[in-house]
């Protein structure tokens, strides 16, 4: 194994999800690295259907958080679960939301993607450039822990695209799919543990 495949491991298998971060600013350098980094993933076609938004600590980042807070306290009440569940459950991700010094809002468009006549093709369609986008975000999550940052994904912008589409004034076409809260890290965060090789692939 070559010294730079050796380094590659040793980088994916020491990231971490972190959700505690130091108030250290992050200069724009390095933002502006990150995002160039994702640029580099696979697309379908190359038509490259990611866009980001990237939301220090603003007002309007505030609003966006406070809007997704009541919007999740209402899904959750609506589900039956106990007030003081519901304030714990929801309190914890507003404060990760809230507290990271930067937050990467990762969007998809399908503005460039191919248009076909019929629901299968389409929906197929679709999906690539999902997946595209979630290929790009785990360079992205790669790329900052190389820069010594802690991230995080987090998945409530998509149950809410509308909402971060109006708060944010984004393009009607920018469709959220997850927030990426980003910071120089507070802990080492968990190492969970990962399935082994023989329960997730077979030779054949």
């Amino acid at each position: 194994m070559s010294g730079s495949a050796e380094a590659l491991y040793r980088l994916i298998k020491s990231r971490r999800s972190i959700r505690r971060f130091l108030p250290e600013r992050i200069s724009p350098e390095i933002i502006k690295r990150l995002i160039e980094a994702a640029g580099r993933a696979p697309s379908a076609h190359n038509r490259q259907p990611w866009r980001y938004v990237i939301l220090g600590q603003t007002a309007e980042r505030a609003r966006l958080v406070e809007q997704m807070r009541a919007r999740w306290v209402q899904d959750l009440t609506a589900d039956g679960l106990p007030a003081d569940q519901i304030e714990q459950t929801v309190a914890r991700g507003a404060e990760r939301l809230q507290n990271a010094p930067v937050i990467i809002l990762v969007c998809l468009t399908m503005s460039q993607m191919d248009e076909y006549p019929d629901a299968r093709r389409q929906e197929s369609e679709r999906v690539m450039a999902v997946q595209s986008v979630a290929m790009a975000g785990s360079f992205l999550l790669l790329s900052a822990h190389a820069e010594g940052l802690g991230a995080c994904w987090m998945c409530a912008p998509l149950f809410v695209p509308e909402l971060v589409r109006d708060v944010l004034e984004l393009p009607s076409d920018w469709e959220p799919q997850g927030a990426i809260a980003l910071g120089y890290p507070a802990d080492e965060g968990r190492d969970r543990s990962r399935r082994a090789f023989e329960e997730v692939a077979r030779w054949q």
